[in-house]
């Protein structure tokens, strides 16, 4: 994909979302019966959409709530839910519709106080508070949330009493559930006025921040960032953890400066992302230009996208860091800073994060879980203390606490931006300059990620690859070794293909929160060999739409 022009450069006033008419779409446009793309689905994320294409309204709220109500029953799921959103202008209106179901059949919703806002680590962090040592009447949780999609987008997750994303087995009973109820017309959702629900003895309003903060010190080094008294910065690109950052740096004594405080429902104060469009992607150097132009202002930066699972950490001589290298530092620091870590405790990572993690693993005397694209493969590695860290390329992470046990089974985008604040304070150096030393020790590899606009057939396609697809016994000049359709780690489905040579590698597959499928790729013997990658990944998926006659 071309670079746009304005990438990295302020939103123009044209490409600002009409909330107004969004929020109308919402309540006002009704799925087409029988249009697959306007169907409720269930990707690696949750459901996903726009009001405006007719796959996130109302409609798709209502019975994807009516769905989960049902399901909790059938599970025997009763405890309380909680529920939290962020600041997409979709997830306040599917909060609301959210209340008004979940209440009518009795659900007890704990929710944040005032309307406000909920990352979704501390949704996880107190499903798992919540639950431990107990046996019954056990809670789960939701998130309103398209991660770092454009403004106009709206997303619907699912956390069990695990803690983390609910795993297929468990969205696609909700999701055929939800598809049928659209089909009746909605005829079996019941549904309570949203004053009336709040009034109810269902509704639970409390501040999660509170205790979220409160135990931060047993996950992350608090003490010894506060000691160091390092410069923080923090641009939380008006996602739903922007209050948290002046609580946490009150509750630990520490300077952390909020560059940006504006919560716009258009986004209107970002930068546009490397194909010009809005996108709270704060690994992406060109929508984080704001707070890289502050780098030299701190010691270490910090962003997050709306719903705070992801991070995006930024250095004086490094800028950006690309989220692989961030995860390999935090892995190598990690395993030898967690002296309470269980010795057997395995590093969790995706099949299409960089290789050097694999190197750093080795070095470590480690074992690697290496799993398909999707936080739910980590859940119960994590619950049972079999995984330490658990990451993947698109800048998501989460690990244990200091002493071994779970904090939380989803990503944590808020602990792994104050762990670089802890790496800094312990070692003396930052990220950045710890990756360089990894160089140093493994080679440099150089990777690539390419979002290619799909179309739902095409995404199908791809989905379906098997081995044969790949004839050739060389890629890019050197001997096949591997061909995975499958992850090493549990021999689930990767939903593509992935190619590796002795010093290269690549995947495809298709995007399960976008309309775009994903190439990937990454070589250890420079640029000219990464861009040989590249180009006969794209020679393998044009071949396997011309083969299935797709366009």
């Amino acid at each position: 994909m071309a670079l746009h022009p304005e990438a990295g450069k302020p939103a123009s006033k044209d490409q600002l979302v009409n909330v107004a008419r969004l929020i109308t779409a919402y309540y006002t446009n009704k799925p087409e019966i029988g249009n697959s793309t306007q169907a409720v689905a269930f990707g690696t994320s949750g459901h996903r959409g726009s009001a405006f294409l007719n796959s996130f309204n109302d409609c798709h709220i209502a019975a994807i709530c009516q769905a989960l109500a049902e399901f909790r029953l059938s599970q025997g799921t009763t405890g309380p839910l909680f529920m939290g959103m962020d600041t997409h202008a979709l997830s306040e209106a599917a909060f609301s519709t959210a209340v008004e179901v979940l209440v009518a059949n009795g659900v007890h919703l704990i929710v944040q106080e005032n309307r406000g806002y909920t990352p979704t680590p501390v949704i996880s962090h107190a499903i798992l508070n919540y639950n431990l040592g107990k046996t019954a009447q056990l809670a789960d949780g939701v998130v309103i949330t398209p991660s770092h999609n454009p403004p106009e987008d709206g997303g619907f997750k699912y956390n069990p009493s695990h803690g983390g994303p609910a795993d297929s087995d468990v969205t696609n009973i909700i999701q055929a559930r939800a598809n049928e109820l659209i089909t009746q017309g909605l005829a079996g959702v019941k549904r309570l006025d949203l004053a009336k629900a709040y009034q109810s003895e269902f509704v639970q309003e409390i501040d999660f921040s509170e205790n979220y903060i409160a135990q931060l010190d047993q996950v992350i080094d608090m003490q010894a960032i506060a000691k160091a008294g390092l410069r923080l910065g923090t641009d939380p690109l008006g996602g739903a953890g922007l209050a948290y950052w002046d609580k946490i740096a009150k509750h630990y004594n520490i300077k952390i400066e909020v560059v940006n405080k504006n919560v716009d429902q258009q986004f209107g104060f970002m930068r546009r992302d490397k194909d010009g469009k809005i996108r709270m992607d704060c690994s992406s150097p060109y929508a984080m230009a704001g707070l890289i132009d502050l780098k030299d202002k701190f010691d270490i930066a910090f962003g997050n996208d709306p719903d705070f699972d992801r991070h995006g950490i930024v250095t004086p001589k490094s800028g950006l860091m690309n989220p692989n290298h961030y995860l390999a530092v935090a892995i190598n620091y990690l395993f030898q800073h967690r002296p309470e870590w269980p010795q057997n405790v395995k590093v969790g990572k995706t099949l299409v994060s960089s290789s050097m993690i694999d190197r750093v693993v080795r070095s470590l005397g480690r074992d690697l879980a290496e799993m398909p694209v999707g936080f739910k493969w980590f859940v119960q590695g994590l619950l049972n203390q079999e995984i330490g860290f658990a990451g993947e390329e698109s800048a998501g992470g989460i690990f244990l606490r200091r002493n071994g046990q779970p904090w939380a089974t989803d990503k944590d985008g808020i602990i792994l931006c104050l762990l670089a604040a802890e790496i800094m304070a312990v070692t003396g150096i930052d990220p950045g300059e710890h990756y360089e030393k990894l160089t140093q020790q493994f080679a440099a590899p150089v990777y690539t990620r390419i979002d290619v606009a799909a179309s739902h057939e095409q995404k199908q396609v791809l989905s379906k690859m098997d081995k044969s697809v790949i004839t050739n016994t060389e890629l890019a000049g050197e001997k096949i070794l591997q061909i995975q359709t499958h992850a090493s780690g549990n021999n689930a489905a990767i939903g593509g293909v992935k190619v590796s040579t002795e010093n290269g590698w690549f995947a495809a597959r298709p995007s399960g929160t976008e309309n775009v499928y994903k190439i990937y790729a990454e070589s250890f013997n420079g640029e000219a060999h990464l861009h040989a990658l590249v180009k006969e990944a794209q020679e393998l998926v044009d071949g396997v739409f011309e083969k299935a006659n797709v366009k």
